[in-house]
């Protein structure tokens, strides 16, 4: 059965398949959704509700955005680094993800190479 099983279907090798556990793809999901959640969050924050604080003296925005992004910036945290134990990252590829997603719009970006880079079994 195995010999049937490896000419037909290409075997992994362990540190991929280590690496692509059935719990990654999951895992990558919920860090895809927080990534977007808190770069769009951000994005209005700071090109919306700073120019009203700033300009028209409406603080309101500023209070609400600020708060939600920092509560939903904790839990984007948690989904990152529940991935990069799953995915294996480099401590330095998970800081700088994290990071990323304290910048306007780098956040869209760092999420696109992290999710490349794990669908292809790749350390981030």
């Amino acid at each position: 059965m195995s010999a049937e099983r490896t000419a037909t279907a290409p075997r992994l090798p362990r540190a991929l398949a280590r690496r692509v556990g059935k719990d990654v793809p999951a895992a990558l999901t919920r860090y895809r959704v927080m990534a977007w959640v808190v770069g769009v969050l951000l994005i209005a924050l700071v090109l919306v509700a700073v120019p009203l604080k700033y300009a028209a003296g409406i603080e309101g925005p500023v209070t609400v955005l600020g708060t939600l992004h920092g509560w939903l910036y904790f839990i984007f945290f948690l989904t990152a680094c529940d991935l990069a134990l799953r995915a294996r990252w480099t401590l330095k590829g998970a800081l700088l993800v994290l990071v990323a997603g304290t910048v306007p719009v780098l956040s869209f970006y760092a999420e696109r190479v992290a999710t490349r880079r794990t669908r292809a079994g790749e350390r981030v």
